[in-house]
């Protein structure tokens, strides 16, 4: 047994992926390798929010460098690119299609942090083209499409590292050595959730022409043709089905992805979902502010629910994911994990059936860490290094779908994982992406 509970957390991750067949293909075609001292050159496909985030972790590490931005707004890139100067003091490349930036021979790695209906284009573009990828969550907004980005990472010789970077929490890592000991007894139920105060309304806004300098067209890509409105745009665009999945997607990836890794689990037997807009009916979004999915696994069941504009979640906590065992519940979030324990009478005295583990907080910086384990596994060609491969976040990733899917459909529904379909017509319909404007899926 490892004594450093995140190298044991991160092990066992590369276990479970090499067990679907994943890392195997990944070492089966080496490449060259980087030495501590060489230079890694890093381009940047969309470079608001987390793209950005992303970055700058990037750029702590020793030797990393970022040569090169891809946006569609123009505002944003030279934005960016002065804030990259200020701080590299070089001047990157600038680009408005990120297929030109692609064709740069001197950019070794990309992150992806695009809208999630381009990410499956952009990051089977990027591997094809020999990048290594770093694509923010969720892998896909289909799960077709995740589908198609895993057989395109089996055919590739490159490092895919997932935006989950909770994988890399310590407070995660020692969480989960917790829950697989055994201390907590039959687990038979996973609370998931994240209750987002600060999310308010999104008010009407009338439909406008493009602001100056963004190639909207682009940014619809394979989206359904619509006229540009605000509300669909920068960091919006979340609660909108054409380009994503809402808080079941945007949240429940990282809460989802380490509750199915401790519980050992890939894919639900039956989802049954039910929500909507409760809160807030006429505001302007299209995903629901409430919502409630229960995903059936073999010995325990996962709930998963989430509210906009409120933050009482369970146990005190906005956001977080719960055990709950026949000896106790533990509890664990970005902030810290603890053990709750449950106890019994005997002998006319009240008794507890573990010890009480208060809360002890992260240690580090994830979002730093998920970098580094990227960085490391590109300069060793390793890619049992990855802290979340592609597989991991595809697992992630069709969960959350699955739980888009029921509440669309209104309906129970199960999930067959040797054909990879529903027993329902409507689910299987909506696992295909559905692309226009003369976009086509990907083919690997």
């Amino acid at each position: 047994m490892s004594n450093n509970p995140r190298r044991k957390f991160l092990k066992q991750t590369t276990l479970a992926t090499a067990g679907l067949g994943l890392s195997g293909s990944l070492l089966a075609n080496p490449v060259s390798f980087f030495g501590a001292n060489d230079r890694m050159n890093f381009g940047l496909i969309g470079c608001n929010g987390m793209g950005w985030s992303n970055i700058q972790a990037h750029l702590k590490l020793p030797n990393v460098n970022c040569v090169a931005l891809a946006d569609i707004d123009q505002r944003v890139l030279d934005r960016r690119a002065g804030e990259l100067q200020k701080m590299t003091g070089k001047a990157p490349k600038l680009y408005t299609d990120y297929r030109k930036l692609l064709e740069n021979k001197d950019i070794d790695a990309v992150i992806i942090g695009t809208p999630d209906h381009w990410h499956c284009l952009n990051m089977v573009d990027a591997v094809q083209a020999g990048k290594h990828v770093y694509v923010e969550k969720p892998l896909a907004n289909s799960i077709e499409e995740c589908n198609v980005m895993l057989k395109a990472a089996n055919a590739s010789d490159r490092m895919i590292q997932v935006g989950q970077w909770q994988r890399s929490g310590q407070q995660y890592a020692d969480a989960i050595d917790y829950v697989q000991s055994g201390k907590l007894g039959q687990i038979r139920l996973v609370k998931c959730w994240a209750y987002q105060g600060w999310m308010n309304p999104v008010p009407e806004k009338p439909n406008t022409t493009p602001p100056p300098g963004v190639d909207y067209a682009m940014w619809l890509g394979p989206a359904p043709e619509r006229p540009f409105n605000e509300n669909r745009f920068h960091f919006n665009f979340r609660w909108f089905w054409d380009y994503a999945g809402g808080l079941m997607t945007d949240w429940g990836v990282h809460e989802l992805d380490i509750a199915l890794f401790a519980m050992g689990a890939k894919a639900p037997k039956s989802i049954l979902a039910s929500g909507g807009k409760l809160a807030y009916p006429d505001d302007a979004s299209e995903t629901p502010d409430t919502l409630q999915t229960v995903y059936e696994f073999d010995g325990f069941n996962l709930l998963w629910e989430h509210a906009t504009g409120i933050d009482g979640g369970p146990y005190g906590r906005t956001e977080g994911i719960a055990f709950i065992g026949n000896n106790g519940t533990l509890v664990v979030n970005r902030g810290g994990w603890e053990v709750i324990p449950e106890g019994e009478r005997k002998d006319n005295e009240w008794v507890t059936k573990l010890d009480r583990v208060e809360l002890r907080k992260p240690e580090g910086n994830a979002l730093d860490n998920h970098a580094k384990s990227f960085v490391t596994a590109i300069r060793d060609n390793d890619a049992s290094k990855l802290a979340c491969g592609v597989e991991t976040g595809s697992i992630a990733a069709i969960t959350a779908h699955m739980g888009n899917i029921a509440y669309k459909t209104g309906n129970k529904i199960y999930w067959d994982a040797a054909s990879g379909s529903f027993n329902n017509t409507e689910a299987d319909a909506l696992v295909q992406a559905q692309y226009h404007n003369g976009w086509k899926l990907p083919t690997v």
